[in-house]
């Protein structure tokens, strides 16, 4: 820099530690150009989406059953059992087939004809038949109506109304949260958490890896570094790709959050965003340790048959990821929700299900950040000590060896 102005050297400097931006700009100009990826972003939105819609419309569909009955009181004992599952708000309708004796109940049932039999058995009382395996719905319902049609029977005849029988027995149900999550709707979203991490993680970070070994297979990094410091080029990469990866991940749960309120899940759904948004969060910050792991990966290989092999370790981390989002439980899950990367996945299902507390996502996510730091300088290092090696595939020792 002999000879130059003091001024036009730090115009130098000052624009060469901004030049990432333009990486970051190519980066998404170029994913956003590619027909594949809108492509793949528009049907994966539409089938969230229609997925719910029908996973509701299913959900919410009367289940008819057909009893065959025999005897005088059998299709009463029906009757009252649509009754108590109108009351229970159960989507189920059961449809009385009167016949003339036990033997035709039998017959239907055996050949299918209907899901489940009713008939009287002796001394007093009812023997619901079924073929195979009993219908829990039916056994429920009309179990609990021919209970309650032999009491008010029972209670006439003792000269009792069935009110003051069954006095000092009602129980009434008491909900403390009503925006509390089903446990099996919590499962079900900690499982989209532990696909969506998968699903971002390997599709941009696949993206970033194959970009540098393909810029240094064709030599073309050696024209960018003559141009750009590589500690620029790296942060151009990964700000790029992460701002790709947070949008379509925003969408992906923007398109779920929606479905889900269009299937009439809207008292869950207050939790259940809240737990998307930290899950957005964590991924955001989890996802740039990530992205720089990518970026070395791609850096240690000369060819992009080497990818297998340099990136081995990181695919097997995001496979732990997402098995422990998924088959986690317990102790172990609350483990996982304080180790960074994992806890991408773990903690906003434990909000999900309201298993943890307000202030353990701020211990956690402080705890990602602080880890996502140390994993970037690191990265950062190994990246530019790699990147102009075109002799062979390197270990990350070996590049952590080599001068700068």
């Amino acid at each position: 820099m002999r000879g130059q102005r003091p001024e036009a050297v730090t115009r130098g400097l000052a624009s060469s530690r901004g030049v990432w931006r333009i990486v970051a700009a190519r980066e998404i100009v170029v994913k956003l150009r590619d027909r594949n990826f809108v492509i793949s972003t528009v049907v994966t939105v539409v089938a969230i989406v229609a997925s719910l819609l029908i996973a509701g419309i299913v959900s919410g569909r009367t289940d008819k059953i057909d009893v065959v009955v025999t005897g005088t009181d059998g299709a009463a004992v029906v009757a009252l059992a649509n009754e108590l599952a109108a009351a229970a708000d159960a989507d189920v309708d059961f449809l009385a087939r009167p016949v003339a004796d036990r033997a035709e109940v039998v017959r239907q049932v055996r050949d299918d004809q209907v899901e489940a039999g009713l008939a009287p058995d002796q001394p007093g009382g009812w023997v619901l038949i079924a073929n195979g395996s009993e219908n829990t719905e039916a056994t429920t319902y009309i179990s609990a109506a021919a209970q309650q049609l032999a009491l008010q029977r029972n209670a006439e005849a003792a000269g009792v109304s069935l009110t003051e029988l069954a006095l000092g027995g009602a129980v009434t149900p008491v909900i403390l949260d009503e925006s509390a999550v089903d446990p099996g709707l919590a499962k079900i979203v900690a499982l989209v958490f532990a696909f969506l991490f998968y699903l971002a993680s390997v599709l941009f970070g696949m993206s970033i890896a194959q970009s540098v070994v393909e810029e240094k297979q064709n030599r073309i990094v050696e024209i960018l570094a003559s141009a750009m410091p590589l500690r620029q080029l790296l942060i151009g990469k990964v700000a790029g790709n992460t701002v790709l990866a947070f949008a379509q991940l925003a969408l992906f749960v923007g398109a779920g959050l929606a479905g889900l309120a269009a299937t009439g899940q809207g008292g869950q759904l207050g939790r259940i965003a809240g737990a998307a948004g930290w899950f957005i969060v964590f991924f955001l910050v989890g996802f740039l340790a990530l992205a720089s792991l990518w970026a070395v990966a791609g850096s240690l290989a000369t060819r992009s048959e080497d990818l297998q092999s340099t990136a081995t370790p990181l695919s097997m981390l995001i496979m732990i990821v997402l098995f422990a989002g998924i088959f986690l439980t317990g102790t172990g899950r609350v483990i996982a929700s304080y180790i960074p990367i994992t806890s991408i996945v773990a903690m906003p299902s434990r909000l999900a299900d309201g298993t943890a507390a307000w202030w353990e996502p701020f211990v956690s996510l402080a705890l990602m950040a602080v880890a996502t730091y140390g994993i970037v300088v690191v990265a950062e290092r190994i990246y530019r000590r790699s990147l102009m090696q075109t002799q062979g595939r390197l270990t990350m020792r070996q590049a952590l060896a080599l001068e700068e």
